[in-house]
Formats: structure tokens, C-alpha cells, sequence
């Protein structure tokens, strides 16, 4: 693969890398000649079922280009339309309306795979009717480089939900390679880093869930643990929360919507439901910082101590990098008589277990008085030590494991910026 050269560098239609034996500058064509379009089915949600005819939803969708049919989010519905929204193995879709609030997904193709099965062409997706294989494979990336991106989501509509359309796909610009040999050249490419990339996502989707079988078997004694001299610990006892910990809520300044409690140049962070569930063990950031004025009114944790959210995305324990406040949806843990890394394996293993406080269908909140009379296991703290060591090699593996999966979508982004124009 060569690099641009410096006679080439003011030439904007020419890829910053080039693979060997392929010249020339790239062709600038309208998408509308090199594709026709096939939009979606109207499907009545009166006709939805439980099984059925599978829809292609947004929910389908992932930055990856590949889609998720799970049966948990698939959608299905008895109306039998005509054959062309059939999709097959092979279609090339691209999504006209992101439902998210970061508009992450809008624009963004779906390649079909043989595993996800015989699936129905549903409204604001498109199918695109391409006979050439290596041009199709080409587009297949061409949709997912942030140029395309970008201007799909400057031409997009709409206020809380965006839309693209068929014409503004139609008139697109593109550069393209005149050879389909260098067309394919590039999507087989990528293909490769696409592949470990998927490989890579599997290995840590089974390392999470063979640590969670772990701990299961751990905290219900299946797994037990013994001392330096091969001897096993004493039996367990059960307390509540209260009694291991000082439990405290957060609190929020009001209204929370006025710009004074906020400052982008303080360094305590404001922690929000979404800051924990984009993060893992550890948080690392916020969105939002607080004022002076603003930490006088909330919750200051410090550095290391560990929180737990008790709305929304209830259960879930993590530790705070940083100085953060909490708002009252979230309560810190204080002055612990446990192994701090023992309770938050612990926490992290009944996380599901707070949705008893609810009813189902209804978002549930806890309270300090529910999270109080929790009861926790506690075995002697040489045991929580051995427990909580074991279960961390996990983690540390999982984050090794992660941070690889990183370098490859860094490949891939960097193939992306550079093979295309």
C-alpha cells in the first residue's frame, strides 16, 4: 500500500493510500447511476405478532455495519407483502431515520448475513438494487466513512427524530475507483480488520459471561475457597447493606436546567445515569462539571469511593476515578467494614436483583431504606480478599481484551479516512 505523494496531495480526488499497481485519479459519479433504490414496506402496527414475518427495525443497526436480529428486539408482524421487500443474504440496506439522540446510526448500511435469516424490508429503510458485486461490497464501506456520515447528518430533517431521504442518497458525489479490481481490492481489505473485529467482540462477549457464571457460582457457594493451609473458611453470614456501610444519598441542585451550578472549567464531575452505563468498572468522565455553586448543593464523593444507581439503569456499582458529585439517583458507600472490592463484586452480581422492587413494565427507583435492608453476604475478609482477587483477574482480562478491540477500530477507521476520497 503506498502513501499520497506530494505531487498529489492538492488532487481531492485522489485516496491519501493506494494500493500497488492502481493509478489515476478517482471518478466522480452520482450515486443514481451506479444504483437504484428500493424503499421499505409500510408494515400496520395493528398486524404486529409475537412471531411472524421479521421486520428490519432501527434497532437492527450497529456502527459495525453487520446487524443484530435478536429475537429480544426483533419485531413481527402477520402481513404478507409483496415478494420485493423480501431481503436476502447478501442485501445492502441503509437506515433513513435514527432513532438515538446522538443521530450515531443515521446513514448507516447493514450488509446481510446468512445467519440473520429471511428478514422484511420495513419503512425509512432502503434496500439498494446493485448487480455488481464489487461495487457493492466498495459502497458497503463508502457508507460507513465519516465523510459520508457527516453529510447525511447536515442534510438530514427534523427536530428530536432525523431523517434522510431516496433523493438526498440518489445525489450524492462520490469518488470511486474505475477499476473493479481496486474496488475490490479496498472492501477485501477491510473485510479482514471487519472479521477480527467480530472475532474479538465474541471473545469478550464469552469472557463477560463466563465471569458472570463464575461469580454465580462463587456467591452460592458451588465454588469454594480455602486458606494458605488448604483448610476451608468459616460458614457465611447474612447482614443488611446498612450494617456494613454508611449508605448516602445524593443530592441535586434545582433547577437542575440553570447554567450557574455548571462549569466546563471545574474538575468535579456531575455524574448522570447515561456517564455510568457507557462506562465499566471504573468512571472515568462526565458530560458535565459542576460550579461552586452547584457542589454546594449536591452529593461531593471523593476519588476511589464506589456509587450505585438507584433509577433507571438501577444496581449498577462503580468506582469514581475522580472527585464527581451525585445527583439523588445514585448513593455512595461510605466507611466500609467489608473489602471494598468484595462488595462491589457482590453488588455487581445482584444488580438484577434490585428489579423485585418493582412492577413489571414500570421503571423502577429504589430508595436509601430499600438499599439499606439489602442483605449481603460476608465471609471472613480473608475470603472476600480470595474472592475478590479472583474475580478481578477477569476484569483484567476483559479490559486487555477491549483495549485490542480498540486498536482494531482504530484500524479500521484509519482504512476508512485513507482509502476513501
Amino acid at each position: 500500500m503506498t502513501e499520497m505523494t506530494e505531487e498529489n496531495k492538492s488532487v481531492k480526488n485522489f485516496p491519501n493510500l493506494r494500493f500497488p499497481g492502481f493509478e489515476g485519479v478517482l471518478e466522480k459519479r452520482k450515486l443514481e447511476k451506479l444504483i437504484q433504490i428500493q424503499s421499505g414496506f409500510a408494515f400496520k402496527s395493528e398486524y404486529f405478532i409475537d412471531n411472524g414475518n421479521k421486520l428490519v427495525i432501527p434497532k437492527n443497526f450497529t456502527k459495525y455495519g453487520y446487524g443484530n436480529f435478536d429475537d429480544n428486539i426483533s419485531k413481527f408482524s402477520k402481513e404478507q407483502p409483496p415478494k420485493q421487500y423480501k431481503c436476502k443474504e447478501g442485501d445492502l440496506l441503509i437506515l433513513l431515520t435514527d432513532l438515538t439522540p446522538s443521530c450515531e446510526l443515521l446513514g448507516k448500511p447493514l450488509l446481510l448475513k446468512k445467519e440473520d435469516g429471511e428478514v422484511w424490508l420495513n419503512q425509512r429503510i432502503i434496500k439498494l438494487l446493485i448487480e455488481d458485486l464489487k461495487l457493492k461490497n466498495w459502497l458497503f464501506y463508502y457508507f460507513q466513512t465519516e465523510d459520508y456520515l457527516k453529510i447525511i447528518k447536515e442534510t438530514s430533517t427534523g427536530s428530536t427524530v432525523r431523517h434522510s431521504s431516496n433523493k438526498i442518497i440518489n445525489q450524492l458525489q462520490i469518488f470511486i475507483p474505475n477499476n473493479p479490481e481496486e474496488q475490490q481490492k479496498i472492501s477485501s481489505f477491510i473485510t479482514l480488520v471487519d472479521s477480527r473485529i467480530q472475532t474479538q467482540k465474541k471473545i469478550i462477549e464469552d469472557l463477560i459471561i463466563l465471569k458472570s457464571n463464575t461469580a454465580q457460582n462463587i456467591f452460592n457457594q458451588v465454588f469454594k475457597f480455602k486458606d494458605s493451609e488448604g483448610i476451608g473458611f468459616p460458614n457465611w453470614q447474612i447482614k443488611k447493606l446498612g450494617d456494613v456501610c454508611e449508605i448516602k444519598r445524593g443530592a441535586s441542585p434545582r433547577p437542575i436546567s440553570d447554567s450557574k451550578w455548571f462549569d466546563e472549567d471545574s474538575q468535579i464531575g456531575w455524574v448522570r445515569i447515561s456517564d455510568v452505563t457507557k462506562s465499566n468498572k471504573y468512571l472515568e468522565k462526565t458530560e458535565q462539571y459542576l460550579s461552586n455553586a452547584g457542589i454546594s448543593k449536591s452529593r461531593l464523593v471523593k476519588k476511589g469511593n464506589m456509587i450505585m444507581s438507584i433509577c433507571a439503569t438501577i444496581g449498577k456499582p462503580i468506582y469514581t476515578n475522580f472527585d464527581v458529585c451525585i445527583h439523588d439517583g445514585f448513593v455512595v458507600f461510605e466507611n466500609l467494614t467489608l473489602d471494598k472490592e468484595f462488595l462491589y463484586y457482590y453488588l455487581d452480581f445482584i444488580q438484577l436483583n434490585w428489579y423485585k422492587y418493582g412492577q413489571p413494565g414500570i421503571q423502577v427507583n429504589l430508595n436509601s431504606e430499600i438499599v439499606n435492608n439489602e442483605s449481603v453476604v460476608v465471609p471472613v475478609i480473608e475470603e472476600q480478599i480470595k474472592i475478590a482477587e479472583f474475580l478481578s483477574k477477569f476484569d483484567e482480562k476483559i479490559k486487555l481484551e477491549n483495549d485490542l478491540l480498540t486498536q482494531y477500530e482504530n484500524q479500521k477507521k484509519y482504512l476508512l479516512q485513507n482509502l476513501f476520497v
